[in-house]
């Protein structure tokens, strides 16, 4: 852009850069144009014009396609010279106040909700909806479409807990035929363990492992994955409980399958004396009681005696001073017997914490994943961020078990939950133990007890290698279907497929 003024100083011309076009010429008439204003005229000119260009031109090229007349340009250059850009981000603004007005707002019985994107695109295309109509709408959609994945995964979680407590055509099968051979077959029913092994039950120089269990497959493979870890295994005691109707099945097969040079013992509840209506009257309302039924479904896994047993187990070993205890549905893979050496600072309960570590889905337990917090009893009563610990494998000192309450505290709150109508916490026997051995906890290594196997599928196979016992905790249990292919070898190496009753019964085929 030039200037040209005219030798009299009586004329200005604005031209452009090639100096072919005059943009604009201004005549000075002496009388009535100071020399001054002049000079402001041109300076405000200068600055102004060469905006006006580059805007024109910015605006220009963003419509160049839409934008062919005067009228459209100016359209398009008003709102920019006025400080106002386009309309988009108030509608935006407008759509958002919308919606958070529906937001309070409950959808209508009566509002017709489409099935899916293309009827609502139809249904607005025909009826002209209003944007608050529009949101009301979308609001139904969505939650319909919330609430059916809600029941999906309830229909989900319920298909699994069945598939999970209910048992294998295998391990029925193998329990049936066990049974049977307990009956016709003298040396399954041979004393175990022998006579003259009778006070190695009672030494405490041994290791004692305990493993409470209805399932003989689960149990064959605890004792037998024990033995193998084991670089001691003559210094072995398993204890293993199961109840009345599976004790012969379990017999059989521990009496058909030695485990030398270690020491087995298998009991039914039936045959403890302590276990009496006196000593356990919180669990016969627990196993009567309709309701409680009804809750777990009918499953016996979380009413049975079995599954409360290990609260009785110091009565039930009057003379052992210091066991591990197991659940069925681990493996050992590492030689136990430094358990027995740790000092637990004399509280009674080895365990490994939950509420931290590598795998921060399993890892991440604290009382408030396990009680209902809204209830008043629990609030006021527990800290929701309390570190939880795990059963499963843990070292307990029976002798300083012996000198707390810690039975009555677990009675009492089981008859707290009856009396709520069981809202205190969710399923299993795991809250009521946490608040029963508070502050008679003492944490061990993580390595030693490795959980989430049963509902991990992403669990590290490198963590899983290095742990002294993996746990299957959780419905994917390694002899179900359900198992995941890839933990299941794990479980599986101490599965003895080569024995009559396992290839006769067909497991995991």
């Amino acid at each position: 852009m030039q200037l040209h003024f005219s030798p009299s100083m009586r004329s200005v011309t604005i031209s452009s850069s090639n100096g072919f076009v005059d943009l604009m010429k201004i005549k000075v008439t002496a009388c009535h144009i100071s020399y001054r204003t002049l000079f402001h005229t041109i300076l405000i000119l200068a600055f102004l014009l060469p905006f006006l260009f580059i805007l024109t031109a910015l605006v220009t090229l963003e419509g160049v396609n839409k934008c062919s007349s005067l009228d459209c340009l100016s359209r398009r250059l008003g709102p920019k010279l006025l400080g106002r850009g386009d309309d988009s981000g108030r509608l935006v603004k407008d759509f958002y106040n919308i919606l958070n007005q529906v937001n309070t707002e409950q959808v209508q019985v009566d509002v017709n909700i489409p099935d899916n994107f293309t009827q609502l695109v139809s249904e607005m295309k025909s009826n002209a909806y209003s944007a608050k109509d529009f949101a009301i709408i979308l609001k139904g959609m969505m939650e319909r479409s919330e609430r059916k994945i809600r029941e999906s995964k309830l229909q989900e979680l319920t298909n699994k807990h069945f598939a999970a407590s209910s048992v294998s055509k295998g391990i029925h099968c193998l329990s049936l035929r066990l049974t049977d051979e307990y009956s016709s077959n003298a040396h399954a029913r041979r004393q175990l363990p022998s006579p003259e092994l009778l006070p190695l039950l009672s030494d405490n120089s041994y290791y004692h492992f305990i493993l409470s269990t209805d399932n003989i497959l689960a149990a064959s493979v605890v004792v037998t994955s024990a033995i193998q870890s084991s670089l001691a295994p003559e210094k072995i005691v398993f204890h293993v409980i199961t109840d009345k109707k599976t004790y012969a099945g379990m017999h059989s097969w521990f009496a058909l399958n030695p485990i030398s040079p270690a020491v087995i013992e298998v009991k039914g509840v039936h045959q403890f004396d302590w276990l009496t209506r006196d000593n356990v009257p919180v669990l016969q309302a627990v196993e009567n009681q309709n309701g409680i039924r009804n809750y777990y479904h009918g499953s016996p896994k979380y009413i049975s005696l079995l599954n409360h047993l290990r609260i009785y187990l110091p009565e039930l070993f009057p003379n052992l001073d210091k066991v591990v205890f197991l659940d069925d549905d681990v493996v050992i893979q590492r030689d136990l017997s430094p358990l027995f050496e740790i000092d637990l600072n004399g509280k009674v309960n080895g365990a490994v914490e939950t509420c931290k570590g590598e795998d921060s889905w399993v890892m991440s337990k604290r009382f408030r994943n396990y009680f209902n917090f809204s209830h008043p009893r629990v609030s006021e009563s527990l800290d929701p961020n309390e570190c939880a610990w795990a059963y499963g494998m843990n070292v307990f000192d029976f002798h300083a078990w012996r000198k707390t309450n810690i039975r009555e505290t677990y009675h009492a709150w089981l008859k707290e939950n009856l009396r709520s109508n069981l809202t205190l916490w969710k399923l299993g026997t795991l809250p009521p133990a946490l608040i029963a051995f508070r502050g008679h906890v003492q944490p061990i290594e993580p390595s030693w007890h490795m959980l989430g196997l049963g509902y991990q599928k992403n669990t590290n196979i490198e963590n899983v290698k290095k742990a002294a016992v993996i746990h299957y905790n959780g419905q994917s249990k390694p002899w179900l279907q359900l198992g995941y292919e890839h933990l299941r070898p794990f479980w599986s190496k101490y599965v003895n497929y080569s024995n009559e009753f396992v290839k006769n019964c067909h497991i995991l085929e």
